[in-house]
């Protein structure tokens, strides 16, 4: 699935979807799923139509329908030399600097 090719509605909507086809293959009604989340059956319905979330309410989701272990898919380990690893750690930012003026 190309990402980078979708508006930001269209990647909500195939989130929903995603979420509906496993609350699906678990056997859970969206009444189900939202009184295992403390959610709203109409707030799971706009969830999994691509209205919108918020993050804690899409991590208390994908925890209830036991996929919460995807998320580090989101964010792969960098495979790295033990020489770059050596390197990088001496080079480790602890935050962001500011922006110089040119004068």
């Amino acid at each position: 699935m190309d990402w980078y090719s979708m508006t930001n509605n269209r990647i909500e909507l195939e989130i929903g979807l995603k979420i509906k086809n496993h609350r699906l293959k678990r056997n859970l009604t969206q009444l189900e799923l939202a009184n295992k989340t403390g959610m709203s059956r109409v707030s799971i319905s706009k969830i999994e139509r691509g209205k919108g979330t918020t993050l804690t309410s899409l991590i208390e989701i994908l925890r209830m329908l036991h996929i919460l272990q995807n998320l580090e898919l989101l964010f792969p380990k960098d495979e790295v030399s033990p020489i770059e690893l050596i390197k990088l750690k001496k080079k480790k930012r602890i935050r962001a600097s500011s922006k110089k003026k040119n004068t």
